[in-house]
């Protein structure tokens, strides 16, 4: 969602701030803006735009070089995309400048109380804030550090706030609250950013910030307090990313970069989780904790919901475990009874997402255990739950997941093979090979984009409606092989169990409807095939993705045969190769669909 990045140093700010934000471009926004201070404090500029990154760089190509600034992409929450709208926003008198993250809840109240006599300018939250801190200052003669941390005190909601105070032009201040926040450290400066990615070609240090604490950063000291003033001595980590890894080189998208990446992903996924003797392995704490439970509970969101429900069957048919999937934001407020003994795993490709982390507030209340698999080192859902285990799959900037989606699924396999080993469970694969022979797979359909280009011009050209069809594994893919397509080509499609189709759905199939089937799984394939003849018999513009040895002459995507557990991770790259192009098809932004952003870091 919205990207803060601040700066303070012996640098120019307005490079550091510019090239922070491009790098943030991914997380989705619709304006973007930046405000810069002098050391004297006595010449603050402010420069924002509605649409592109670009649009803005035009603005401050003529800024006066600074060594202290904070900047923002926005993504619109109260109040239209807008110039008016768009963050920093200032005080009515403009001493102080804030950029912000989250969404404040008592936002009206604080209107009401602090706030009659002042004359806003935009329809934000953020706004309110900004001016209850000079409130704080000007009626109790506070200075900029005591005015914020007042105003953290009657704020309620999610917040990742950075501030300038023009009258201490060597100190930014920063906060959180439920939004993600880090500090990047270097040599003679020191950064303020919502994700790592945005400082990360100037430096990998990196310090967390913890809800409820306060940050005070100059060019070579951090002090972080907490609500009650202590300080607090946190040592930095190295950040596990590559400035390197996050170009897309060679390729027009980072989509399609990222759906290359995925065989190679797979195979560090098997590197990561071996021993020295090559054999899979899973910390042995995590191992003892799901023996100790009696059920599992995997909570995510959209894609990593859908690859929850592949971890379900991979978890039942292997471990013998009874799970459960559930949606984060239901889950969250409206918990369903528990069993005695729950173990739950969170899935995130950033570690930041909003719903799931309030579900693991409860859970961590509650004192169950709990393990985070995600994409980023030392984020959110990471730092609070018991356990933690990386993808390892390397940066995924596109706003459509695909390669922490495959990687989801394949840490899942190699947990669920490891407590079968545990358990004393004797399994009649060995799961190393079987995800080799994945990798394999997937660089075969990679290598086949003419075709899977070819046939999303044949059938998704001026249609309004398609479906994917399936049944069990078949039908998880389904669901998440029609977020693809719906979320970057704006065509609007639904995933469908094969059998639910003849109880309403059929209705909606008229000529040239293209509805996909996917057919890995030999005991549903004949249902499966049975309900797209349905389809077809009413004009439908019919697609086959099956494996080999169960393909039929007409089938038009035909891919490598894998293990059937393991067949999700396979079946769904030419869902995302035939996403991809629909998208390029239509002439969209395929990395930046409209509307949407990477990390979703409100509820």
């Amino acid at each position: 969602m919205c990207g803060i990045v601040g700066y303070i140093g012996n640098n120019s700010a307005k490079e550091v701030l510019l090239n922070g934000l491009e790098r943030l471009e991914y997380r989705g926004y619709d304006s973007a803006g930046i405000y810069l201070l002098n050391q004297d404090g006595q010449f603050g500029q402010l420069y924002k735009e509605q649409g592109r990154i670009a649009a803005l760089n035009d603005k401050v190509n003529a800024a006066e070089t600074t060594n202290m600034g904070i900047g923002h992409t926005r993504w619109a929450t109260h109040g239209v995309p807008s110039v008016s709208n768009a963050h920093p926003h200032q005080s009515a008198s403009g001493r102080f400048t804030l950029v912000h993250n989250g969404v404040i809840e008592n936002y009206q109240e604080l209107k009401a109380d602090y706030l009659a006599d002042v004359d806003l300018q935009s329809e934000t939250d953020t706004e309110v804030v900004v001016n209850v801190i000079e409130h704080f200052a000007q009626t109790e003669n506070l200075d900029g550090k005591e005015a914020f941390k007042k105003a953290l005190a009657v704020v309620e909601g999610s917040y990742a706030f950075a501030l300038i105070d023009n009258q201490t032009p060597d100190r930014l201040y920063a906060a959180k609250n439920k939004s993600p926040l880090l500090i990047g450290h270097g040599e003679d400066f020191n950064t303020i950013v919502s994700d790592a990615m945005a400082s990360i070609d100037i430096t990998n240090q990196y310090i967390e910030i913890h809800d409820g604490e306060m940050v005070t950063l100059t060019n070579d000291e951090v002090v972080i307090e907490n609500r009650d003033g202590q300080e607090i001595s946190r040592d930095p980590y190295t950040a596990a990313l590559d400035a390197n890894d996050l170009g897309k080189g060679t390729y027009p998208y980072y989509m399609l970069k990222e759906i290359d990446e995925q065989p190679a992903a797979i195979r560090r996924i098997i590197q990561e989780y071996q021993d020295d003797q090559g054999q899979l392995t899973i910390d042995s704490e995590i191992i003892a904790a799901m023996q100790a439970s009696d059920r599992i509970y995997i909570i995510g969101a959209g894609t990593s919901m859908h690859a929850g429900l592949v971890g379900q069957a991979l978890f039942e048919q292997l471990n013998g475990i009874p799970v459960e999937v559930h949606v984060a934001s239901e889950f969250a407020y409206n918990m369903p009874l528990l069993t005695e003994k729950p173990f739950f795993i969170f899935l995130s490709q950033s570690g930041e997402t909003a719903d799931s982390r309030q579900v693991l507030v409860q859970v961590n209340e509650l004192g169950y255990d709990s393990l985070t698999i995600t994409n980023v080192k030392g984020s959110t859902l990471s730092r609070e739950a018991s356990y933690t285990l990386l993808l390892h799959v390397g940066p995924e900037i596109a706003v459509a997941s695909t390669k922490a989606y495959t990687g989801q699924i394949a840490v899942m396999a190699v947990l669920a093979d490891v407590l079968a080993n545990a358990q004393g469970r004797k399994l009649d694969f060995d799961m190393e090979t079987e995800l080799s022979l994945v990798a394999n797979a997937m660089e075969t359909v990679v290598d086949d984009k003419d075709h899977l280009h070819e046939i999303a011009t044949q059938i998704f050209t001026d249609v309004r409606n398609a479906f994917y069809i399936g049944r069990g594994l078949d039908y998880y893919v389904s669901c998440e092989a029609a977020l693809k397509l719906k979320e970057i080509s704006y065509i609007q499609t639904e995933g469908f169990a094969g059998g639910e189709l003849k109880h309403g759905t059929i209705s909606l199939i008229e000529d040239g409807t293209p509805v996909l089937a996917v057919i890995s799984q030999k005991d549903t394939a004949a249902h499966t095939r049975g309900n797209l003849e349905e389809t077809r018999a009413r004009g439908a513009n019919t697609v086959v993705i099956t494996m080999e040895g169960m393909e039929r002459q007409d089938d038009q995507i035909v891919i490598p045969a894998v293990h059937s557990l393991l067949a999700p991770l396979v079946t769904v790259v030419p869902t995302q190769l035939l996403a991809y192009y629909a998208s390029l098809d239509r002439d969209l932004d395929v990395d930046k669909p409209r509307n949407l952003a990477k990390a979703v870091t409100v509820e």
